[in-house]
């Protein structure tokens, strides 16, 4: 790597205790835990200085260094609960590695529950977000297939429209969808920031974020067991590619 390049971490959560899709980090996907397709996807990459698994589980630690991530500590149980922000957790992360003397000018996030991200994805996000200038992050989105001007809040008897836009006359919730402005969401798959921001006002996103558009399957999330089978569905049809992973499947000792 060149000598200028800012240092980059990739951190990748991997809490014990799911709830809608029991121990999905390490449950097998085509024959390997669902983490390790993150793993060889960051590793393939050749974006990171180091990648680090932060998990609160043991098994799952032994599972994350096989397919070649770091663990150098296990997430206390106060940052591995279903509510905890992410905030928490990567903070605790990089202040670790700074008490070990190891300093990151970036950090990616990259989440166990998008195994369709290619190696790919990642150096296309890292290039668009170290080629701008005068941002705090990149957070990769999508756009949405539910348009928000169409939602409403619902109390009691009475409901209201999410977002009370547009004219009197022809608000959003009666607008045609292609008189509707483009509304991106969020995807799990991948973040990027300067770790100066975490430092300066303790966020993960500062206050300039780049949008990365993610195209095909490589924002696709499995967050439900009905996920689950599709991404099964896709990989069994040929609609879908994992990362390749070069080594035999991890078996407990």
């Amino acid at each position: 790597m060149k000598a200028d390049k800012p240092r980059v971490v990739a951190l990748i959560p991997a809490r014990s205790g799911s709830k809608r899709v029991a121990g999905k980090n390490v449950r097998r996907l085509a024959g390997h835990p669902l983490m390790a397709y993150t793993i060889a996807a960051a590793r393939a990459s050749g974006v990171f200085d180091a990648i680090i698994l932060s998990t609160d589980a043991e098994d799952y630690a032994s599972i994350g260094r096989y397919y070649g991530a770091e663990v150098p500590f296990l997430r206390p149980g106060e940052f591995a609960g279903s509510q905890s922000p992410d905030i928490e957790w990567v903070e605790c992360t990089l202040k670790y590695l700074s008490n070990e003397g190891r300093e990151f000018d970036c950090f990616s996030i990259l989440r166990p529950t998008s195994p369709f991200r290619q190696a790919e994805t990642i150096q296309a996000a890292w290039k668009a977000f170290s080629n701008e200038q005068g941002v705090d992050s990149l957070r990769a989105v999508e756009k949405c297939t539910q348009h928000p001007g169409k939602m409403w809040v619902v109390n009691g008897k009475r409901m209201t429209p999410l977002l009370p836009l547009g004219s009197e006359t022809v608000p959003w919730h009666s607008s045609q969808y292609d008189a509707l402005p483009t509304v991106y969401v969020q995807n799990a798959s991948l973040e990027i920031a300067w770790t100066r921001v975490l430092r300066e006002g303790r966020t993960i996103a500062g206050t300039v974020l780049i949008p990365f558009e993610t195209s095909g399957l490589e924002g696709f999330d499995i967050n439900t067991v009905e996920d689950w089978w599709r991404a099964e569905f896709l990989i069994e049809a040929g609609d879908a590619v994992l990362p390749s992973v070069s080594i035999k499947s991890y078996e407990a000792n």
